[in-house]
């Protein structure tokens, strides 16, 4: 479970890697509210998913962010394939 500074961080660092994975997928991106809420979902979907296969994210903050802007791209980048179908 988290904490309420957990959550905070989790979305502050979101809304930071949602707008570096809007510059790094381009043509996938949402535009700026778009990318910022996906920043967020990633950065849920990287804090829930990369554990799971064994990778834990650092105690810097500067990592935390390259792993929740991983997690928003990959989740672009799928619903970049969904929105094709």
């Amino acid at each position: 479970m988290l904490s309420g500074e957990g959550l905070l961080v989790i979305l502050l660092i979101g809304i930071v890697a949602g707008w570096l994975a809007g510059k790094v997928v381009r043509g996938g991106g949402f535009g700026l509210i778009g990318d910022l809420v996906v920043g967020v979902v990633g950065a849920f979907v990287a804090s829930w998913l990369f554990p799971k296969f064994g990778l834990h994210v650092g105690g810097g903050i500067g990592e935390q962010i390259v792993w929740a802007m991983l997690g928003a791209i990959l989740l672009l980048l799928v619903v970049r394939l969904i929105r094709r179908v």
